[in-house]
């Protein structure tokens, strides 16, 4: 087919679709679109917003990486308590679901130590990032609670 054909053929075709889409949008009658109620329930970031605010605030302590909402991804930078300046810890939060529970939330930890002035990994304990998910999820329970309360 040509170019000349192609050229042709397109604006008939452009109407013939405006008019199928004129069509199905008189059927509708008075009802709201069903598009309309989901995009009104959508929330403004990817994850569960109690989740993602409990998170931040457990971690305000520390240098934020990268805090990405959408993606519900939070990463902190390494962080030294001044009264153990020998040890620091880098925390990634993740948050999987728009759903308040508890395998929405993924903790992952990193610690290090000095070693001769050279900072050298160690391990986590497996207790230590699941008190870190249970504060979370307290804390974002608590932050449900209040919503709704008021």
């Amino acid at each position: 087919m040509s170019l000349i054909e192609t050229a042709t053929r397109r604006p008939a075709r452009v109407a013939l679709a405006c008019a199928a889409l004129a069509t199905l949008a008189a059927c509708g009658g008075r009802e709201r679109p069903q598009a309309d109620l989901a995009a009104a329930q959508v929330n403004t970031i990817g994850v569960n917003s109690y989740l993602w605010r409990s998170a931040l605030e457990t971690f305000s302590f520390a240098p934020l990486l990268q805090a990405d909402a959408m993606g519900g991804v939070i990463i902190t930078d390494w962080y030294a308590n001044p009264q153990n300046p020998a040890e620091r810890v880098k925390v990634t939060v993740t948050i999987l679901d728009q759903d308040l529970r508890a395998d929405a939330l993924r903790v992952a930890a990193s610690r290090q130590v000095t070693q001769s002035g050279t900072w050298v990994d160690a391990p986590v304990q497996a207790a230590t990032v699941q008190k870190l998910e249970d504060i979370i999820l307290t804390r974002a329970r608590e932050l449900r609670r209040q919503t709704l309360s008021s």
